[in-house]
């Protein structure tokens, strides 16, 4: 029996969101889409909920339990045409990676609250193919193994689901919020920060005696903000933050207790028929308030000698990383500095390919890659200790990667920059930037503010919205 068992395929021009919302506060729905279209990065989106196992991390987890899992259901998904036809969807946590690459011990601090990762096992899921516009419910019938109790489960889903899709009105049209020229610093927010200016400044300049003394080339220095006292739907977060700040690899997922909410730019990989792709991103300048002063950014960005050695240094170290599964030969630079263009920001991107060595699957993939060298350093395990040393706070999910391994073996994994983590009543997230010989403190700082102007204000947004409420 094929791992499909019972599946429904509609005409559909509506954007995710729409059909996302019929079903964002059922347990542990996840929706991973582009929210910036896009012919070849955004063209599924993926909806699911309800899965039929969930596995969190336990204190000293590494990757083990997600694998045993796994290899019970994708000995049925040996041919699948579907992307995700079913699958492990979930995050993991930058704080998860205690043995680095090669097997180094590293001693981390971590976050006690967010566990290190947590991934559902997704027997339906709702898949958006933009490009020939439709929609389709695909519906696996496990975990039942048995032919006749897997099939009475998946039609019996599907048909909720087919049900649930009857009510939905599709909005074809994406609502886009644009950013005024310039923001207030925190407005009437409470927004805090884990280093003052001067601490972040001094950060920067340990950092440069690190790389003056030979220890690194470079390394990913962040700064988290905090708002606390909110009770905001997470699912409003998700679509204003969209609206402020579109892109490629959005997600949302619902932990339980906690909600990621994310409008990433950065792919951490891909692997699709045996080919991996990985998209480190490094270079940032704001964008202008008309077209003329775009133009000057884009060219100084272009220009720009440090940053252009920034994304090499690191295009080399995922070459390194993804030949340690990749076949002898086959990683390639695809791309090597791609300029690309944001709500706040305008970023350089290379693309680095490989084909899968025979015998490696997903989970060496990640061993051998997570968590991705364009947050972290090069090289890669002592600029996480200094990320350690430098930052007051563990970064808990920022930095880690939100997406799939289907269980046909397909993966799909943003990092998690640009991202909410909503806890309680507390809002979290968290801006950085690489630091490299020639780096300036004050530089440096600015551009986390640059990076962190379109959350500011997706929360500003919110903050309007509920004191309009309550007036």
């Amino acid at each position: 029996m094929s791992l499909i068992v019972a599946k429904k395929i509609f005409p559909y021009q509506g954007n995710a969101l729409s059909v996302f919302k019929a079903f964002a506060h059922e347990p542990h729905a996840f929706l991973l889409e582009s929210s910036m279209r896009h012919p070849t990065l955004g063209r599924y989106s993926f909806i699911g909920f309800d899965p039929f196992r969930v596995i969190r991390a336990r204190p000293g987890d590494d990757l083990k339990p997600l694998k045993k899992a796994f290899d019970r259901y994708a000995v049925l998904a040996r041919e699948c045409p579907y992307p995700l036809p079913g699958g492990m969807v979930g995050f993991l946590s930058y704080d998860l990676n205690m043995m680095g690459p090669g097997g180094k011990c590293l001693d981390r601090k971590f976050d006690e609250r967010i566990p290190a990762f947590v991934f559902g096992c997704y027997d339906c899921v709702i898949m958006i193919d933009h490009q020939l516009q439709r929609l389709s419910v695909l519906s696996t019938g496990l975990p039942q193994m048995s032919s006749n109790m897997r099939v009475h489960r998946a039609k019996a889903r599907l048909d909720r689901i087919v049900n649930r899709l009857n009510g939905v009105r599709a909005e074809a049209n994406e609502e886009r919020i644009h950013l005024p020229a310039a923001l207030p610093e925190n407005g009437s927010m409470r927004l805090t920060s884990n280093f003052s200016k001067w601490e972040y400044r001094r950060a920067v300049q340990r950092a440069l005696e690190y790389i003056r003394r030979g220890d690194i080339y470079q390394v990913n220095l962040s700064q988290r903000f905090s708002l606390t006292g909110r009770d905001d739907d997470p699912v409003k977060i998700y679509e204003t933050l969209r609206s402020v700040f579109p892109s490629c690899f959005s997600g949302y997922f619902d932990a339980g207790d906690f909600q990621i909410i994310s409008s990433s730019p950065e792919r951490f990989m891909r692997v699709h028929n045996g080919t991996v792709e990985t998209r480190p991103m490094k270079g940032t300048r704001p964008r202008g308030r008309n077209p003329a002063e775009d133009r000057c950014q884009q060219r100084e960005l272009l220009k720009s000698v440090k940053d252009q050695a920034e994304l090499l240094m690191i295009t080399d170290l995922e070459r390194n990383d993804l030949g340690r599964v990749c076949r002898y030969g086959s990683v390639r630079v695809k791309e090597m500095r791609t300029l690309e263009q944001y709500a706040t920001v305008f970023q350089t991107t290379s693309t680095v390919t490989g084909k899968m060595e025979r015998g490696k699957d997903a989970w060496d993939l990640l061993a051998a890659t997570f968590p991705g060298g364009s947050i972290t350093g090069c090289p890669k395990i002592r600029s996480m200790q200094i990320i350690d040393e430098l930052e007051p706070t563990p970064r808990s999910v920022y930095t880690g990667i939100l997406g799939y391994i289907g269980f046909q073996g397909n993966v799909d994994f943003n990092i998690l920059i640009r991202t909410f983590l909503k806890y309680g009543k507390e809002i979290h997230f968290q801006v950085g930037g690489g630091i490299v010989a020639d780096s300036d403190p004050e530089a440096e700082y600015n551009e986390t503010l640059v990076k962190a102007r379109a959350l500011k204000e997706c929360l500003r947004l919110l903050n309007s919205n509920a004191v309009a409420t309550t007036a």
